[in-house]
């Protein structure tokens, strides 16, 4: 039977016929298209183990293991050559050649030197102060999840939400992406915050300190080394490519070994921090969040569209007006997409392996997990109708300005 409705596209439920009428976007070079396959691969290797045998314990195996002797190696590549360069300074006689390598030796160590991130000057944040019941909730998620509470929450206009660990204190940061938070019920935030702190309880590997920070180094090595590619290239611009090759390669061949290491893991990680989220908000609101994470596109289609009407003000919309209800309106075009568009939806996401991005699990399968193994689980946190106006009432005036710098610094 198929449905014809304007704004979106017709596909027959029963056959069906035009589900998927456009192509997958292709994966952006051969890195994330190994990323993709092995995510798809793993993901269902791991949903039928964990559908069997269910999650258990994290658990540090033989790739763990790897993956972390690994990850001292490239640390302690970087303390190689940051001791060369001082030795060739310090045994050198001034201007001599040794001298000049030893400085360009320190210079490529400062650039590439592992991060261990920071929180971004712009970003638009609520401490404690300014978000009593906000933090209230989530101490009691943490506490729910048998982890620390977050030191920091940060807004942003994203279609998603993820937890991350920043500085050499560890400090912990929450980003909440307010389309998506103003399109769950108050049950499925919980869901979602649910999954976030399971993600600091599961000791995801690619997260943490050690491993998480060589995968940042060899991320900035494959950047920098990877020859230009350019069509049009001078002599000297060719004679540095292939120079170039040789390391990129080695740094390529690292990448891919510590995402073999990891992967697996990574994957076990997001199906845990998924029935973590279950047990807090309960085993429905989960499900229903994943299904909310399938609109990214449509929603994202809408922010833009919010974004020619606030600045070219057409049909005389008032910038300001747009601004003050945008997250209002993305939720209510969330709501208005109907149920026929949303299965076609699903079915799309599981033609194409749909997953959040390409270390995450197929989203199908999360989602089908969820239901199989935790679809009863009751909530174990909730929040009363109070405690949820007081919560939007603080992420209000911070919101609106993470919506003015999107309308503003949006292409059109």
């Amino acid at each position: 039977m198929t449905v014809a409705d304007p704004r979106f596209v017709v596909w027959c439920a029963g056959c069906g016929w035009n589900a998927d009428p456009l192509p997958p976007d292709p994966p952006r070079g051969r890195l994330q298209g190994h990323r993709r396959r092995m995510a798809a691969r793993y993901g269902e290797q791991l949903y039928g183990e964990l559908a069997r045998d269910g999650a258990g314990a994290p658990r540090l195996d033989a790739s763990g293991v790897a993956a972390h002797v690994l990850a001292w190696a490239v640390h302690l590549s970087t303390v190689a050559v940051a001791v060369t360069g001082v030795l060739l300074i310090a045994t050198g006689s001034v201007l001599a050649l040794q001298v000049l390598l030893g400085a360009v030796l320190l210079l490529v160590v400062v650039t590439l030197r592992p991060r261990f991130g920071r929180l971004p000057k712009d970003a638009v944040t609520l401490d404690r102060a300014a978000a009593p019941a906000l933090y209230a909730l989530l101490d009691r998620v943490a506490a729910a999840t048998g982890t620390r509470p977050v030191d920091v929450v940060a807004l942003d206009a994203a279609v998603n939400a993820s937890v991350t660990e920043y500085g050499l204190r560890r400090r912990r940061l929450l980003v909440l992406g307010l389309p998506l938070w103003h399109m769950l019920s108050p049950q499925q935030r919980i869901a979602v915050l649910g999954h976030e702190f399971g993600h600091y309880a599961n000791g995801d590997q690619r997260r943490g300190l050690v491993v998480g920070t060589a995968l940042r180094t060899l991320g900035t090595w494959h950047h920098v080394l990877r020859p230009s590619g350019q069509r049009h290239r001078t002599v000297v611009q060719v004679i540095t490519d292939l120079i170039m090759i040789p390391p990129w390669l080695f740094v390529l061949g690292l990448l891919y070994l510590l995402d073999h290491f990891t992967l697996r893991a990574s994957q076990r990680a997001e199906y845990q921090a998924d029935l973590n989220g279950a047990r807090i908000g309960s085993g429905a609101a989960a499900a229903e969040f994943l299904d909310e994470l399938l609109l990214a596109q449509t929603v994202a289609r809408e922010v833009h569209r919010q974004a020619v009407l606030a600045r070219t003000r057409n049909r005389g919309t008032d910038p300001k007006a747009v601004e003050a209800g945008l997250w209002a309106q993305l939720a209510d075009h969330a709501r208005d997409i109907p149920a026929h568009e949303r299965e076609r939806l699903r079915r799309v996401a599981e033609l194409r392996g749909h997953s959040t991005d390409s270390t995450h699990p197929p989203t199908h399968l999360r989602r089908t997990l969820l239901l199989e193994t935790a679809g009863a689980l009751p909530a174990s946190v909730t929040l009363d109708p109070a405690d949820t106006a007081a919560i939007d009432a603080e992420i209000d005036a911070p919101g609106r300005q993470v919506a003015h710098r999107t309308l503003r610094d949006m292409p059109l």
